[in-house]
């Protein structure tokens, strides 16, 4: 308004400075003067409009980021709400006739039974969907801080605040050595028996295949191939290696076989007998052959590797044989070296649909009212569940499976016989909360 203003008086002196002498010096400075006064008049308003323009500008920047985030938790809110609705319409086509019930938030548990044959099977499961809560976290767990112990899986579960858990890979009765790949939270406990299959598990996916261990002893140019880790020894040739999880001593060494201990890379002793792990250490056992290049090493260094080398997996339990391989029945029992394991009988068996949808099932066996599963039948079913990769676990007596505090299959021995190792489902939330509350 004030710019109008000026420019109406500047036009009304420009018309009457035409009208008289246009060359005259009084009426010149006049229009100067006048010009200098519109140019700073209209150099305030125009800095003023620019002020409220850039205010105004920055309110709706604020008002439009507010409602963009806004949108954001809405349409997070409506992807979460789709995902629920999808998910429950997928668990009633999966499980026809099985009770669907809530352990928690993106966790079901599933009671059913199938007739096979005309004869029935007891079945649990429990399938787990991360998108819907990603504070679940599936993780293998052993029964002690040392390998060489059992504990019932209610001990187990208990003792890592686990809402639901079964039993994990095979184990070694007579001391409860876990018999094949387990890492826990990217720490190699032990090594692959028979190139058997094991699963990875991250946080938002899962791996399945049959892993290796590749791992190599170095001291300069020297370099030995290490074949296991935390394993009894299955030939004389192989070169093992023994840590504090082993327990405190390691095994004797094969016949012509040395044992040596390192410790800060440096060797420590070399045995021809049990030798004590050292505690941030650990014992290389093995053919004198080969070990001896390193007796006079300065600088000895390990390196560990698994192969494939999962990324993104903090996690890794094997089983055997494969029940389910890129989306078809396949069950290599016999590659695997598990022959002695078919049959009708108790079994577990984990999973992951290609929704990334985690599976685990308990099949009871060896009973009337349960006859139990073939690892055909078993295979069969984990595909009709959608599995696109799935395999068997450690069954018969050890089978097994806990839900909400209690055991809620029908083992031979009542809550289940004393086990290894055990995969187990815990909400990261409530960890925290009994945490802060113990």
């Amino acid at each position: 308004m004030c710019v109008t203003i000026v420019v109406e008086r500047i036009k009304k002196e420009l018309i009457t400075m035409n009208t008289t002498l246009v060359y005259n010096h009084k009426s010149m400075r006049k229009l100067i003067n006048n010009s200098l006064c519109f140019t700073v008049l209209l150099a305030a308003v125009c800095s003023q409009s620019l002020l409220i323009n850039n205010s105004l500008f920055a309110s709706e920047a604020i008002n439009n980021g507010a409602n963009i985030k806004q949108y954001n938790v809405e349409e997070q809110t409506h992807s979460l709400t789709e995902e629920k609705q999808r998910w429950e319409s997928m668990l009633r086509q999966r499980y026809r006739n099985g009770a669907i019930l809530t352990v928690a938030d993106g966790v079901k548990h599933i009671r059913m039974v199938k007739y096979i044959n005309s004869r029935p099977v007891k079945i649990n499961i429990v399938e787990v969907n991360t998108k819907i809560n990603p504070n679940i976290e599936i993780a293998p767990q052993l029964a002690s801080t040392n390998l060489k112990h059992r504990a019932t899986i209610r001990t187990i579960a208990n003792r890592n605040n686990s809402i639901a858990a079964v039993n994990g890979t095979y184990f070694k009765p007579q001391n409860g050595i876990p018999l094949g790949t387990l890492m826990i939270d990217r720490k190699v406990y032990t090594g692959p028996i028979h190139n058997r299959v094991a699963m990875g598990i991250g946080k938002n996916e899962y791996k399945m295949a049959q892993v290796q261990f590749n791992s190599t002893l170095k001291a300069g140019r020297q370099n030995l191939k290490i074949d296991n880790i935390n394993q009894p020894r299955m030939l004389s040739t192989y070169t093992l290696l023994y840590t504090r999880d082993w327990g405190q001593t390691s095994p004797t060494p094969p016949k012509y076989g040395v044992n040596i201990a390192i410790q800060d890379n440096k060797i420590t002793a070399i045995s021809y007998g049990s030798t004590p792990i050292p505690e941030n250490g650990y014992v290389i056992s093995g053919p004198k052959v080969k070990l001896e290049p390193f007796f006079s090493a300065r600088k000895i260094e390990l390196d560990i590797k698994m192969v494939p080398e999962w990324e993104n997996i903090d996690h890794i339990i094997s089983g055997g044989p494969y029940l389910v391989k890129d989306g078809n029945v396949y069950v290599d029992v016999t590659a695997q070296k598990l022959g002695s394991i078919t049959g009708k009988n108790p079994r577990t068996a984990i999973g992951y649909t290609a929704n990334n949808e985690f599976i685990m099932v308990a099949v009871d066996g060896r009973e009337h009212a349960s006859v139990g599963m073939t690892l055909g039948e078993l295979a069969r079913m984990m595909k009709g569940f959608g599995c696109v990769n799935a395999m068997n676990l450690d069954g018969g007596g050890s089978t097994v499976m806990y839900v909400q505090g209690r055991v809620v299959n029908n083992p031979a021995q009542r809550g289940g016989i004393p086990i290894s190792n055990a995969l187990t489902i815990s909400e990261r939330t409530r960890i925290a909360y009994d945490k802060n509350n113990s």
